[in-house]
């Protein structure tokens, strides 16, 4: 049987390389047009142009990114080897290499678009249930007795707010919750806080915050949980997070919002001066209020002839007056009964104490003192001597191995500017400046020539 044999050539489409890595260009950017891409930036370089080159990578793959300048200019954050970012742009076909690379057109830091658009969300649903309202919010005391603070017990913040609290209105009592500010599990804490002085009542106003930082440092203050304790809580809550620039959920729920920390304690308390001014002023005026009163009575009392109720009044003044004179004279007795006490106690104690004169023991410790300090005496001069003995021999034998001797002699050391002692020609390049100390006096010189072998020599 004949056997037939069929072939089948496709046709052939001859491509140059230019054509087609256009036609990749054209397929990858209308697909890959506008892109985020999260990753680990690594091998980052700025060109004179102003373009910034970096590789964007994870566990697996890498991918070629470039910035141009004009796109550089507005990024939120300048690329970082190590930083981890999203990034956004489109794709891109580079022709003389042939690799495909990413344009990108932003750059922000990975994770914060995320924060930011669920601290956008948060806002809103608790804005539309009405807890950021101002006719929910309440006063602060004017002159609060008892302060709790919910804040991190190692911080710098909890000594500001004390000692701005202790500066501006002493006598106040203080009361710390500590609590974690960041990091897993803080704003369990900071729940935990607030609901413990909402709870207890036993502060009038509580402030809750912490430091500056970044949005993620100070996101325990964004979570739902510590807003809705701050709404629930049954003291008025300052919310001081951050710095003046930084705002947080916490700082719309709460009933004030303080710019710092430090800001939020001097709104809680009243400086003493004010309060003592005040104070004075509506003594002043008490007294006033009184005086009038007083003679308005007088005067109607002398108009209806009551002077026996006066009469009455004065011998009711009068014997209180007795009374506090009858315990006056008591207390003296008393105070006196005790100086007499008190001076018996320091006759016995002064009798005994001349009993035990140091002088005695004073003089007969500076009798064992000199006669020790004799006895030292002659031991250091045995002793000095013995040495001087000893010496001689070695100080004849120094003086014979003494260097000295031998410059003496005609002989001379050489040195380097560095003080270092020239052992071989070659160690000292030609015009370099050199010491030479003789037996008497140093010379100094420059080397115009070098001969003599080139190692080894002493």
């Amino acid at each position: 049987m004949e056997q037939i044999s069929l072939s089948w050539e496709p046709e052939r489409r001859l491509l140059t390389v230019s054509e087609l890595t256009s036609s990749i260009r054209t397929l990858l950017g209308r697909e890959f047009f506008d892109v985020w891409v999260a990753g680990e930036i690594s091998g980052t370089r700025t060109a004179t142009s102003g373009h910034i080159y970096f590789t964007l990578k994870d566990e697996t793959a890498q991918l070629r990114c470039v910035c141009f300048r004009s796109s550089a200019r507005l990024l939120r954050a300048k690329p970082t080897d190590g930083m981890a970012v999203l990034v956004r742009g489109r794709i891109d076909v580079y022709d003389l290499r042939g690799e495909y690379q990413l344009l990108v057109e932003a750059l922000e830091p990975q994770g914060y678009g995320a924060l930011q658009f669920a601290f956008e969300q948060l806002k809103k649903k608790l804005a539309a249930e009405g807890l950021f309202d101002s006719g929910r919010k309440r006063a602060l005391p004017k002159l609060p007795r008892r302060v709790g603070i919910v804040t991190s017990p190692t911080g710098a913040v909890v000594r500001d707010i004390v000692e701005i609290l202790a500066r501006r209105f002493p006598g106040l009592w203080i009361r710390l919750y500590p609590a974690a500010v960041q990091g897993p599990g803080s704003a369990e804490q900071v729940v935990e806080g607030i609901e413990y002085f909402s709870r207890t009542g036993w502060a009038e106003v509580v402030i809750a915050g912490r430091g500056g930082g970044s949005i993620e440092d100070l996101w325990t203050f964004n979570d739902e949980a510590v807003a809705r304790a701050i709404a629930r809580s049954r003291v008025p809550v300052v919310s001081a997070v951050g710095h003046e620039t930084d705002f947080t959920i916490a700082d719309f729920v709460a009933d004030l919002r303080a710019a710092t920390p430090s800001a939020a304690a001097e709104m809680v308390a009243p400086l003493h001066q004010q309060v003592a001014g005040q104070v004075e002023a509506s003594r002043t005026k008490l007294v006033q209020a009184m005086r009038f009163r007083v003679a308005r009575l007088s005067a109607a009392l002398h108009q209806q002839g009551i002077e026996r109720a006066r009469a009455m009044l004065h011998l009711a003044v009068g014997r209180a007056q007795q009374r506090v004179d009858d315990l006056g004279f008591r207390m003296k007795e008393r105070q006196r009964a005790r100086l007499d006490s008190a001076r018996r106690l320091c006759q016995e104690l002064e009798r005994r104490l001349r009993a035990r004169d140091l002088r005695l023991r004073l003089g007969e410790g500076r009798r064992r003192m000199e006669a020790l300090d004799a006895g030292l005496g002659q031991a250091w001069r045995r002793r000095a001597t013995d040495a001087h003995r000893s010496l001689e021999p070695l100080a004849a034998q120094l003086v014979q191995l003494s260097p000295l001797a031998i410059l003496e002699r005609g002989y001379a050391i050489v040195e380097t500017e560095g003080g270092r002692i020239v052992r071989d020609a070659a160690g000292v390049p030609i015009g370099s400046g050199i010491g030479v100390r003789l037996w008497r006096g140093r010379l100094r010189a420059v080397v115009t020539a070098a001969e003599g072998p080139q190692s080894g020599a002493a």
